[in-house]
């Protein structure tokens, strides 16, 4: 079994920054995929980005703004979010699972086992 817990959300302001983590405990996730995802009032999950043996992966609406990386030593993977957009508001979520091996399972969000409960990240205009 793997834990995973989000923090790092808040309030900013377009074109502002943050950067969410999320805390593995469990298992060591050094071979497993984490995906990061979000939800907004109304919408479904949407696939933000995700990191794996294989390398990094991300959403076309994120590309190029945030960048996802891990830190094996503490267990952790985190998600720098630059150059925020209002639109980019939602629950943000981080997931993991060792067998999402290609780039389409990692965008499913039922191809993983473990989540987080998620971080709230509101970007205002």
């Amino acid at each position: 079994q793997v834990q995973v817990v989000e923090s790092g959300g808040g309030l900013v302001q377009a074109g502002g920054s943050l950067r969410l983590s999320c805390a593995a405990s469990g298992r060591t996730i050094s071979d497993y995929t984490m995906g990061w995802f979000r939800q907004a009032p109304g919408k479904e999950r949407e696939f933000v980005g995700a990191i794996s043996w294989s390398g990094t992966y991300y959403a076309d609406s994120v590309k190029g703004r945030f960048t996802i990386s891990r830190d094996n030593a503490k267990n952790t993977v985190y998600l720098q979010m630059n150059s925020l957009k209002p639109e980019d508001t939602a629950v943000y979520f981080c997931a993991a699972d060792r067998f999402v091996l290609t780039a389409q399972a990692m965008a499913a969000p039922d191809k993983y086992d473990y989540w987080g409960r998620g971080t709230q990240v509101t970007v205002s205009s």
